[in-house]
């Protein structure tokens, strides 16, 4: 539909207020997002990621650093003049009028031809499957189906880039599902770039093409769903995305010793004290292994049993087997095996 447009951030900073009430709300943000891609800013409220999405569109002006597309500097230009389009939370639809002319409706107001305009219309509401329901008033659709139309009225003037703030929130478990593999799709086809911001990891992982987790105002990590996952920068980012043990443990001539039990590494680390992370799922239960602990609680997730146990020293521990596995009963002692290639060694904090 469009040309592939990178979009950058360079050393973006935002303080609200003055003095020493003022807020730091983002601190020093570099950021290069790859044309034609779906970028996700993740991370809890409060983190950033909304502001950084408001400087973006136009919406505030950074304190210090710049915005650009492609070649082209925005930061002081006004939303009105940047090629960049919104998808809010709220979907902000006009209740009274149909789909149609919803969609329609910034098309009209940029003066494009009738014919033209009914066009586009016809195309964009193909484009989100919502061509039969195009004379209906917005007010008789499912959240939904309003989403759809929010999207395709965002889609409509062709923008070079499209934020989607927080999109799905308000819809059930179902839907939003089924709504991030649609987001997907239509990002793909249409080629647009893409910049989503949502606190939800699942979607995050489900739809980027490249993800920026961010905490108190700053980037932690860069990469790919993958990468982020398997391995986290930081302590921050490995309990954020998905779930981890903490481990305290003690470095010393190649491997980490937890208590009396010495883990195998795969890759060298300092000598010191650090703390290992490990998820839940990759750790293996073995009746051979030497590292052992009581199990403490058991739940039943359907498609996985998830145990609660703890090792010899107290330190807290839990791991999941699938759910074919049989239950194990409170109290029982099980030996745990750490693959080396599953650890992950992070500072102390």
């Amino acid at each position: 539909m469009t040309d592939a447009t990178p979009v950058f951030i360079d050393a973006a900073s935002k303080r609200f207020g003055r003095g020493p009430g003022a807020v730091d709300a983002l601190q020093d943000v570099s950021l290069t997002i790859e044309g034609g891609s779906f970028f996700t800013l993740l991370g809890p409220s409060g983190c950033g990621k909304t502001t950084l999405l408001r400087l973006l569109a136009g919406f505030e002006t950074p304190t210090h650093g710049r915005i650009l597309l492609g070649d082209q500097d925005v930061t002081a230009l006004p939303p009105n003049r940047r090629p960049i389009n919104t998808v809010f939370q709220s979907y902000a639809l006009f209740p009274h009028l149909t789909v149609a002319r919803n969609v329609g409706f910034g098309l009209k107001m940029q003066g494009i031809a009738r014919a033209q305009l009914d066009a586009r219309v016809d195309r964009m509401l193909a484009l989100v499957r919502m061509q039969d329901f195009a004379d209906r008033p917005v007010a008789q659709l499912s959240g939904g189906q309003q989403q759809r139309v929010a999207l395709a009225r965002a889609l409509a003037p062709e923008p070079r880039v499209l934020l989607l703030d927080e999109p799905l929130s308000a819809l059930d478990l179902k839907l939003r599902k089924e709504m991030q593999i649609e987001l997907k799709r239509l990002q793909r086809e249409t080629g647009i770039t893409f910049v989503f911001v949502t606190h939800d990891q699942e979607e995050a992982l489900t739809m980027s093409d490249r993800i920026a987790v961010m905490s108190a105002g700053r980037v932690q990590q860069i990469g790919t769903p993958r990468e982020i996952y398997a391995h986290p920068a930081n302590r921050f980012v490995a309990g954020f995305i998905g779930e981890s043990n903490f481990l305290p443990v003690t470095i010393a001539d190649g491997a980490a010793r937890i208590g009396d039990h010495a883990v195998t590494l795969s890759a060298p680390a300092g000598p010191g004290k650090a703390t290992l992370a490990i998820r839940p799922e990759d750790i293996l239960v073995d009746p051979a292994a030497t590292l052992s602990a009581e199990i403490t609680d058991t739940v039943y997730l359907g498609n996985a049993v998830q145990i609660m146990a703890r090792l010899d020293d107290g330190t807290r521990i839990a791991l999941r087997q699938p759910a074919g596995a049989d239950l194990p009963a409170n109290g029982q002692r099980i030996g745990l095996r750490l693959p080396p290639a599953a650890i992950r060694i992070l500072e102390p904090e």
